[in-house]
């Protein structure tokens, strides 16, 4: 399962509904990597599942969307890309048969190598009693595309050398989503061995590739530009750049 994203700044959903596997696998891919930890940590935390019953949900959500079970009924007029798919999770966990469809999709449908056991450590304290369902599986589709942003721009800065510019917004926008202490730009300056000016640029310019990259993951899990605008709202309180 491959994490890139396409270049392009379209929408992978109507490709999700392709006759074509050539345009439908790779809308699958994008809708794998963006939603399968959140699916996997909704089920633990909204429906209390046991990690493996989670895990084997998550297949089969996963198994029914590439067979186009779930993706036919999707209509834009009526709901969020996202939110259709929580209702289809929820409507999945809900019938009685869903060990039988496991037995069904056994013999052709492809098993997602995911890393559970990494999902499953992060899921101790998410939720909160009584948290709004759309809210919380939300939250996690948020946590999602900005963890899968910041991995592709380490990636990217890893491929183009650029180790200390990484290190500096590691060191000082990371480490403050992980409650570490707010450190100063002399102290990350003198931690990576770089001048204090560079530490205002390379914040800079990683903070706007970041944004990019937000941009492009939630423009290619929405279905259009109203969606999208209304996605962006949420996230950013305004409008892209």
């Amino acid at each position: 399962m491959s994490d890139r994203f396409p270049e392009t700044r379209h929408s992978i959903v109507a490709n999700l509904g392709s006759d074509d596997p050539a345009v439908r696998s790779p809308a699958f891919e994008v809708l794998v990597a963006s939603y399968w930890k959140p699916i996997y940590k909704y089920l633990r935390l909204r429906w209390q599942l046991p990690h493996e019953q989670a895990e084997d949900l998550t297949q089969d959500f996963f198994a029914d969307s590439l067979e186009r079970q779930l993706l036919a009924a999707f209509d834009p007029a009526k709901a969020r890309f996202r939110t259709f798919l929580r209702l289809c999770l929820d409507h999945l966990v809900t019938d009685e048969f869903h060990a039988a469809r496991r037995l069904k999709r056994g013999g052709g449908a492809p098993v997602l190598s995911l890393d559970f056991t990494g999902a499953c450590d992060e899921v101790t304290g998410v939720a909160a009693p009584g948290d709004d369902p759309d809210a919380l599986f939300h939250r996690e589709w948020i946590r999602a595309v900005f963890e899968a942003a910041v991995g592709a721009l380490e990636a990217e800065y890893a491929a183009m050398g650029k180790s200390a510019a990484w290190r500096v917004f590691a060191a000082y926008d990371l480490d403050r989503v992980r409650d570490v202490a707010e450190p100063s730009y002399a102290d990350v300056a003198a931690r990576v061995g770089v001048p204090v000016t560079q530490v205002t640029n390379h914040l800079a310019a990683a903070r706007r590739r970041l944004r990019v990259l937000v941009l492009e993951r939630v423009r290619a899990v929405t279905s259009g530009e109203e969606e999208y605008r209304e996605e962006l709202r949420e996230l950013f309180g305004g409008k892209p750049a």
